[in-house]
């Protein structure tokens, strides 16, 4: 044979030639005759979970305490707190009341000064020095729109109370130094002199307050015009030539208050006949009333029936009724 030629199944190279051989021999031989039987595996059945042992059942508790134990101290029952309870209750209100009863008993044996005992007269007296330090004949009070004004309530009929009482006949008396004449004035006479025209808050010492729109004349205006208000009429007027107060009263002397001359001179302190536009309502005080709007309500006198000038300090109807004589905000 030629060494050239190669058999069928030989590889090149030479090295295939007995894997080959092998491979042809393994494929004669299968499958083989008889493959060998496996038995099939049966699944094993799960172990038991072993449970654990069951502790014997507790038995009830006893409610009884047990002889070799000592007893726990009881607690109070709602009924006995309550009643300890309504015991302190009472024993702090009654204490509470005997010190009340102690501090009215001092007040009513402490010295009186204008009606009030007197540290509270004191403390009046240091409000009035405040308002007094406060003042100023340029610091007004604030004004404020039309659309804000509101009817006040008419509140203190003092002096507002005889059935009798005719407003065509009314005028204005004004009382003059000693040696002097009385003079009167009718609504006309008040009405001739400078319109004024404000829109201020009433003020009542009673906690409330309202805007009300005043017209009427100043009492500044009024003093002037007709040289009252004056120590010694016939010489200029001046502020040494001032009465120190002014008081005003109505008609039936059921009210009366009582002004220093500053306030009395204040450029917002109006003899007013008309509230809210229209002429002032017998229950506000027509025809003419006081509006001061640095003071209280309480100075805001209603149908001034005479007007009076001194040197020492008027009777005013609330101061001795215990309020401050001042009034002043």
């Amino acid at each position: 044979m030629n060494p050239t030629e190669k058999t069928a199944g030989e590889v090149p190279g030479g090295e295939g030639q007995g894997a080959r051989g092998e491979d042809t021999e393994r494929a004669a031989k299968w499958p083989p005759a008889d493959p060998p039987t496996v038995p099939p595996i049966t699944p094993a059945a799960p172990a038991a979970i072993a449970s654990p042992p069951q502790s014997p059942p507790l038995p009830p508790p006893s409610l009884s305490p047990s002889p070799s134990s000592s007893p726990l101290p009881s607690s109070p029952t709602a009924e006995q707190q309550m009643r300890r309870l309504s015991r302190r209750s009472f024993a702090v209100a009654g204490g509470a009341a005997a010190v009340g009863f102690a501090g009215w008993l001092w007040l009513k044996l402490q010295a009186q000064n204008a009606g009030i005992p007197w540290f509270l007269r004191k403390t009046l007296n240091f409000n009035a020095k405040v308002a007094q330090a406060y003042f100023s004949s340029s610091r007004l009070s604030p004004v404020y729109s039309a659309d804000q004004a509101r009817d006040p309530r008419a509140n203190g009929q003092f002096g507002l109370a005889d059935p009798k009482f005719n407003p065509a006949q009314w005028k204005l008396k004004v009382e003059m130094p000693a040696g002097k004449a009385s003079r009167g004035f009718s609504l006309d006479d008040i009405k001739t002199l400078p319109r004024a025209e404000m829109i201020t808050e009433l003020k009542c010492i009673e906690g409330w307050s309202v805007v009300v729109q005043w017209a009427g004349a100043r009492l500044a205006d009024f003093l002037s015009a007709h040289n009252l208000g004056l120590r010694d009429p016939n010489a200029p007027a001046s502020p040494g030539n001032l009465f120190d107060f002014v008081q005003l009263e109505t008609p039936d002397r059921g009210y009366y208050v009582g002004l220093d001359m500053a306030s009395a001179m204040h450029p917002q302190t109006l003899l007013c006949y008309e509230l809210n536009g229209k002429p002032l309502p017998l229950e506000h005080g027509a025809p003419l009333r006081l509006v001061i709007p640095v003071k209280y309500g309480i100075k805001n006198i209603k149908r001034i029936g005479t007007i009076r000038f001194l040197d020492s300090r008027p009777a005013d109807y609330w101061a001795e009724r215990g309020y401050d004589w001042y009034a002043g905000l």
